[in-house]
């Protein structure tokens, strides 16, 4: 990784005025070509202005987009956003198609300068629990097991099978009967007695 990073300036992922949670609002408000009419490095903005400009304009109503011919000069594509931030760019010896992907990257952008992530989650309310995982409330002796271990293979809220059910009820019966002699014997005992 290169060091040119440690110059940006470091930030959170963000949306501006919460943007997409109902509607998506173009952030792109103006585009300005600067460009020459006879120039050598803006043949590449002219053939978009000639034959892209109007579809660019059709499928982007809410971008209103500037042309400037300057003599002598380099082409510069200058992007200006709601926020209020511009971002100025060379377009010196660029093709058609490249002026018509960059075009469309600005329109795709948000307009909040490039920053590193300090991290990639943000949020509002900060957790002083920390970020929940699926070992958050497990008991800390897991971490002293060795595995596999056939006690943790069973599915701890699994229902009982039909072979499972029959043989407590199959227990359940016999526990009845020796309790139903039992108390005969009891009984024969007691008259026996009297």
């Amino acid at each position: 990784m290169s060091n040119h990073c440690r110059y940006l300036a470091s930030g959170y992922p963000r949306v501006p005025l919460k943007n997409g949670i109902g509607r998506v609002i173009g952030q792109l408000k103006r585009v300005t070509i600067k460009f020459c009419k006879s120039h050598g490095s803006s043949q590449g903005i002219r053939n978009f202005i000639e034959q892209d400009l109007l579809d660019f304009s059709r499928t982007h109503p809410d971008v209103v987009v500037y042309v400037k011919p300057r003599r002598h000069h380099s082409p510069v594509v200058v992007a200006e956003y709601l926020n209020g931030e511009k971002q100025y760019m060379s377009f010196h010896q660029f093709t058609r198609d490249e002026t018509l992907m960059w075009l469309n990257h600005f329109t795709n952008r948000v307009g909040v300068p490039t920053v590193r992530y300090r991290k990639l989650l943000y949020t509002e309310c900060p957790s002083i629990q920390g970020v929940w995982s699926p070992f958050t409330f497990r008991d800390p002796a897991l971490n002293l097991e060795t595995f596999p271990n056939p006690k943790f293979t069973i599915p701890e809220n699994m229902p009982p099978t039909a072979t499972e059910r029959l043989r407590e009820l199959f227990e359940r019966q016999k526990l009845r009967e020796e309790n139903e002699k039992n108390l005969n014997v009891k009984n024969e005992e007691i008259e026996v007695q009297s």
